[in-house]
């Protein structure tokens, strides 16, 4: 079974995302803080990491999910031309 364009578009979407996000944390620390108020730490960093971790791990994940998919579709797609 070959899995759906819009379920690779979704994977890919989820792994760029997050990762665009963990990659802004690394040089601004206090988006958070700025888009929301919200403040875990007390501008202490140590929240901001943790979520740069947590976010780059998801685009990993995501990321190795759309890829998977996408060569399951491109094999599928082999196997039903021969």
């Amino acid at each position: 079974m070959k899995p759906s364009m819009l379920r690779i578009r979704v994977e890919a979407a989820l792994a760029v995302l997050p990762g665009a996000l963990g990659i802004m944390t690394i040089f601004w620390h206090d988006w958070i803080e700025a888009l929301t108020g919200w403040d875990p730490d007390q501008h202490h960093g140590s929240a901001e990491w943790l979520i740069v971790a947590a976010l780059l791990a998801v685009a990993l994940t995501m990321g190795t999910m759309s890829r998977r998919h996408w060569r399951l579709r491109l094999q599928a797609a082999a196997a039903g031309a021969r």
